[in-house]
């Protein structure tokens, strides 16, 4: 597995529980899957959007929790819901339009919410995990050897590093996301950067529009700025948080909550990779990449059953 975010740690735990001797090789860097707590969310972006298989995704990723926690792996999540406003009856109708009758939901009053929403959608299913301390309870659990160092060339049956040591492999998994794109042949996607303040202290359950509200292990988080669309992990990548997003980034804050009392501790800033690529190159390398914002959404699932497909090929 290269790569040790969402994608290639779930792969590795997988994979391992499959029975195939795994190597872990990740270069600690980049790794926009460390974010401090990620939305469990199945109702995308303002538009409502309802991914295809979200809720086989969500229940995939909370069952794998269980699991690990389980097995002695502690994993810093909120299984509480989510609450989704929304401004209007117009975006109401759209929203309910796209929901799928499968999926659990409520519309509750905005009750507790400032002024200025109509409604909120109410997800009892999601809620939120910390990204590095699920990574890493998957990178633990699954017995993976791991080795630290960047690729600089892949093929079907290994790896070269930095340095020119070789590791050899009978399939190899490329989950590189942003920081690895330029090495898996997908750098021509959109790499886009967000940003999350670190707070002391957060609302109970997450709130999302526009923004977020979550809590995470340590106080909350509110997240997260997207900027304009970069041709390269690098470059996508600001020097700092731009005032704009800063201003843009609290005003959403405000509209969802109180912010007085509430004090900024910190931040974090990850790069991330669209659109997916899933499966084998005609090369025969295997990729799971690409994953955009859905990277605890779906990356258990697809991770699952990119691993079953791989095994079925051996």
């Amino acid at each position: 597995m290269v790569g040790g975010g969402i994608a290639g740690a779930s792969a590795a735990y997988f994979a391992a529980h499959s029975g195939w001797a795994v190597t872990l090789l990740d270069a600690g860097e980049g790794r926009a899957s460390d974010v401090p707590a990620a939305l469990l969310n199945p109702v995308r972006g303002q538009s409502g959007h309802v991914e295809p298989r979200s809720l086989a995704g969500l229940r995939c990723t909370w069952a794998l929790i269980a699991e690990l926690e389980a097995a002695g792996h502690p994993v810093a999540h909120g299984r509480t819901g989510v609450r989704r406003p929304v401004p209007d009856e117009k975006t109401r109708r759209k929203w309910q339009a796209r929901l799928p009758a499968e999926l659990p939901h409520v519309w509750r009053d905005p009750a507790g919410l400032p002024s200025g929403w109509h409604s909120v959608l109410d997800l009892p299913e999601g809620g939120w995990v910390g990204g590095g301390a699920l990574v890493a309870a998957l990178v633990a659990a699954s017995g993976a050897r791991v080795v630290r160092g960047r690729a600089t060339q892949v093929w079907a049956g290994g790896a070269r590093l930095e340095g020119g040591d070789t590791l050899g492999a009978e399939r190899v998994l490329c989950c590189g996301g942003s920081f690895g794109a330029a090495l898996s042949g997908t750098a021509g996607g959109l790499h886009r950067a967000g940003s999350l303040l670190l707070l002391n202290k957060a609302p109970a359950r997450p709130l999302s529009f526009g923004a977020y509200l979550s809590p995470a292990r340590s106080g909350g988080v509110l997240g997260a700025t997207f900027e304009t669309p970069a041709q390269g992990h690098a470059a996508a990548l600001a020097p700092g948080l731009p005032l704009r997003s800063l201003a843009w980034l609290l005003d959403k804050g405000t509209a969802l909550s109180d912010l007085r009392g509430v004090n900024v501790t910190g931040r974090w800033t990850g790069v991330r990779l669209s659109p997916l690529r899933c499966g084998p190159d005609d090369s025969g390398v295997w990729h799971l990449s690409g994953l955009g914002s859905k990277g605890f959404l779906l990356g258990p699932l697809l991770a699952r059953e990119v691993v079953g497909e791989m095994t079925l090929l051996s």
